[in-house]
């Protein structure tokens, strides 16, 4: 019976391998033709067959020498924990189900591949899938999201290619020995990330089927980086004014319509020309930078993560490349099919075609037709029964038999093998493998750095290229972390040469922004600042060679803008700096809001203030029912002229024009007294203009020395880098330790060294307890004796040399300099310190002596060693 078993064993196992030879060929021949051909299915011929083998057996797949190593022989498993070693006898019937359910599944689908069940972990013992997954809820706020956690992921370990782009691995390791090295393939990354998202609240699943080939290679030589894409502005639409009443008809257009038709026409060729250029010049960069045809087209197995709708708010399904950390749509062309997925709980088998692709995939888990489960035991609820399926089960004694047969097949996961997955605050933020990660975009490239790691605080930089080549730059973006000066964001273009500085709340200078060329004084630049942290209320300041704007907001004087011409400076014969060789001002304008406290004929909308041509010209505000506002000019002259004289006010030095003429402006003293006005303004516009000019050569001065110096900020809480912190650490691990040896002193045994006197193990007698009970307290009494001699000996000495030094300042009071006086009044205060605590410590002493000698008798009574003592006093 054992041979004739064996024998039908062998066989089945022929035909099973037989069964999946076809289903293998089969499908290579299904994916490699095109769509239209592979709806019509035709039976392959035996030459055909050998034709494609033979074909197959030549392509070979180039694996980069870049690419890193990692397989079980570079693990170390000696430190392992037992479940990593052994099986449970649970996890020894899973996989008894497990392989019944592989069995039954390759006779019913004899043309699918063998199912990914059980590989090998890193002790070359067989595991579960669904058991190396390990939920787990990292201890960082960070990693709570979705897109945060597979960006993790993404940056902390190191891609690995699969051996065979063609099966499934046969090793899967558990998350912390991948987490230990850093590496891994496409499931070591997808089981990680399925871990993480379990434990946050996902509905997350690993997916074992096939992918593109830059989808298996982590190739984004094709793709847009993620940071180079603008989001897309949302256009207002302008809302129509309705015209007023009495609004003012437009003048009669008098131009030629046939003119203006024959230019539109032009117009259009032109712009259909261009457009004809520029859809040229697309296809051609689009056929250059269209991939080969691959080989193996839909034949190359990936894994990536499932997430479906539902929990944690999410509202549709999607998938993450754990390669990438990027989300996909499940419609996505990257992604060409699925073989099964699997959670910590159950299995499912994909049952749909996927000649389209993953497009009309429905991802109903709990129906059996689509998705076939290894396990009863899920969540997901199965399809509603039929009424004529439900009628056939009304009788309570078949729902008690279906019951207990559902109980007798059901089966419930083990728990994971794989211990609990740690990140260890160092390795959290260090992210990337040695710190640093590059990654290659198409037209760009994103280098990423731990923070600390550059001495400049840089952590990411963005390079963009012109060309597929990447060689000419077009900008380069540079983020920092950490810097004391608060600089956040670098932005460099190489074609125009500007340079863009972006800064967080914190500056001394309360920088939002710095646009510039060029660090010398003098040339074009804008500067932003943060409003709320500046007093004058300076929001943008926008200088070049001969200007200078200045916008403000939230001014008691309602001052918005502020601009200012400059003539070339003076040139002189001595050396002389920016500060003490100004910018001759030639004209200064100034704007202001509309002030609710005035009327509007009193208000000031604009000042110019004409400083060649001693002139000052104020426009004010214009009224809601009016169309114009007045206008003032004032002849700025010399109060006194070249006699001497006092010049008087006269009526042509205010040129003005009033909508409402009103009479005190008519008069000489209200002229005059504004005239006045406007000088004193005009002087203060003047200096304030000139402490601009100071505050952007201070500015530039301290960016220069931030630059040269980048220090980096190092949080209290950072004891590693923190120096203070450090400092303080240690301080109190030294006290703790003092404390700590001297509680192990205050326990030592009073008793030794006169158990000493004694041959080793002979029991006391009487007479050697009671001598040896006087012995001990006789020495203790002697010791507090000479402490408190000891401590009265130091006050008597204290108190003697101040005496003596207050006798010899007594001796020469008269002599002595301020500096000795001061000298002999610190002594005295120190000596008069020194003698209270010698004071306090000898009455402390004298009070707690009888007491601890008390202590000491009672302990003697009641140590065991001492037997014969409580004899006598029994």
């Amino acid at each position: 019976m054992e041979v004739l078993r064996e024998k039908v064993e062998e066989e089945e196992e022929a035909e099973r391998e037989e069964a999946a030879k076809r289903a293998e060929w089969a499908r290579t021949e299904k994916m490699m033709r095109p769509v239209e051909v592979r709806k019509e299915e035709t039976t392959l011929t035996q030459e055909m067959l050998r034709d494609l083998e033979k074909k197959l057996s030549e392509i070979q797949i180039p694996i980069s020498a870049e690419l890193p190593a990692f397989t079980k022989d570079t693990i170390d498993i000696s430190k392992l924990p037992v479940s990593y070693k052994t099986n449970t006898p649970k996890e020894e019937h899973l996989l008894q189900v497990a392989d019944n359910f592989s069995r039954q599944y390759s006779h019913l689908c004899p043309d699918r591949v063998p199912l990914f069940l059980h590989p090998l972990n890193e002790c070359e013992v067989p595991k579960f899938v669904s058991t190396t997954l390990r939920p787990t809820l990292m201890p960082y706020p960070e990693l709570y999201n979705w897109d945060s956690c597979a960006q993790f992921v993404s940056d902390f370990l190191t891609m690995v290619p699969l051996p065979d782009p063609l099966k499934p691995p046969s090793h899967l390791y558990s998350s912390t020995t991948v987490l230990n090295y850093q590496k891994g393939n496409c499931f070591d990354f997808s089981t990680m990330l399925c871990s993480m998202l379990i434990g946050s609240g996902y509905d997350a699943y690993c997916v074992n089927g096939y992918g593109s080939l830059d989808l298996c290679h982590m190739d984004l030589t094709r793709e847009v980086c993620p940071l180079t894409v603008k989001p897309k502005e949302t256009v207002q639409k302008e809302e129509k004014v309705l015209p007023k009443k009495y609004t003012i008809r437009p003048p009669r257009d008098l131009c030629s319509r046939f003119e203006q038709e024959q230019e539109v026409k032009k117009q259009q060729e032109i712009r259909a020309q261009e457009k004809k250029q520029l859809r040229e010049e697309e296809e051609r960069l689009m056929e250059a930078e269209k991939a080969k045809p691959d080989a193996l087209h839909g034949l190359r197995v990936h894994s990536w993560v499932l997430v479906l709708s539902g929990k944690r708010e999410v509202p549709e399904n999607f998938f993450i490349d754990a390669f990438t950390g990027h989300s996909y749509s499940t419609q996505d062309e990257r992604f060409l099919g699925i073989e099964s997925l699997w959670n910590h709980k159950n299995y499912w088998i994909n049952m749909q075609d996927c000649w389209n692709c993953c497009k009309d995939l429905i991802f109903d888990l709990g129906d059996p037709v689509r998705w076939e489960y290894m396990l009863l035991g899920t969540d997901k609820s199965q399809l509603s029964l039929t009424e004529e399926d439900d009628s056939g089960i009304n009788d309570e004694d078949d729902v008690e038999n279906l019951g207990k047969e559902d109980e007798d097949k059901s089966f419930d996961m083990p728990h994971s093998w794989v211990e609990q997955i740690e990140i260890s605050p160092e390795a959290f933020e260090t992210r990337c493998p040695n710190g640093k990660k590059v990654i290659q975009y198409k037209r760009a490239k994103l280098e990423k750095w731990a923070p600390y790691l550059n001495s400049n605080g840089l952590v990411s930089r963005l390079t963009t290229y012109e060309d597929l080549e990447c060689t000419n730059i077009l900008e380069i973006k540079e983020w920092y972390q950490n810097r004391e000066d608060m600089l956040e964001l670098k932005h460099i273009n190489k074609t125009t040469d500007l340079k863009i500085d972006y800064f967080k709340p914190g500056h001394p200078q309360a920088l939002r922004v710095h646009s510039y060329k060029s660090m010398q004084p003098e040339m074009d630049r804008v500067i932003e600042f943060y409003e709320t942290a500046r007093v004058d209320g300076l929001i943008k300041r926008e200088e070049t060679a001969r200007t200078m704007t200045e916008y403000y907001q939230g001014r008691p004087d309602f001052l918005s803008y502020r601009h200012a011409n400059f003539r070339p400076r003076v040139k002189k014969l001595a050396l002389s700096s920016a500060e003490s060789n100004p910018r001759p001002i030639v004209k200064i304008t100034e704007q202001f809001f509309r002030n609710p406290a005035k009327p509007a004929e009193e208000d000031v909308a604009e000042r110019v203030f004409l400083l060649a041509e001693e002139r000052i010209q104020l426009r004010y505000h214009c009224r809601d029912d009016h169309i114009t506002a007045s206008k003032r000019e004032f002849l700025r002259r010399t109060e006194v002229d070249s006699k001497g004289n006092k010049i008087i006010m006269t009526p042509d030095m205010c040129i003005s024009f009033e909508v409402e003429p009103m009479e005190h402006t008519k008069k000489l003293l209200y002229q005059y007294e504004a005239m006045m006005h406007l000088k004193r303004e005009e002087k203060l516009s003047r200096h304030q203009v000139w402490e601009s000019e100071l505050e952007v050569l201070e500015i530039l001065k301290l960016r220069e020395e931030e630059e040269a110096a980048h220090t980096l900020t190092i949080s209290i809480y950072d004891t590693k880098r923190n120096e203070k912190s450090k400092e303080y650490r240690e301080a109190m691990e030294r006290v703790m330790h003092e404390e700590h040896l001297r509680q192990v002193e205050t326990q030592l045994d009073y008793l030794a060294p006169f158990l000493a006197q004694l041959p080793p193990g002979e029991k006391l007698t009487r007479w050697q307890a009671v001598r040896l009970k006087d012995e001990c307290l006789s020495d203790f009494k002697q010791r507090l004796i000479n402490k408190a001699n000891l401590i009265q000996a130091r006050f008597e000495k204290e108190t003697q040399e101040l005496q003596k030094k207050q006798q010899w300042y007594q001796e020469n009071q008269v002599t002595l300099t301020p500096e000795d006086e001061d000298l002999y009044l610190s002594y005295c205060s120190q000596a008069m310190f020194r003698i209270r605590i010698l004071e306090q410590r000898l009455n402390r002493h004298k009070e707690l002596a009888p007491l601890k000698y008390l202590a000491l008798e009672e302990k003697l009574y009641k140590d065991p060693r001492l037997g014969e003592l409580q004899k006598i006093f029994a």
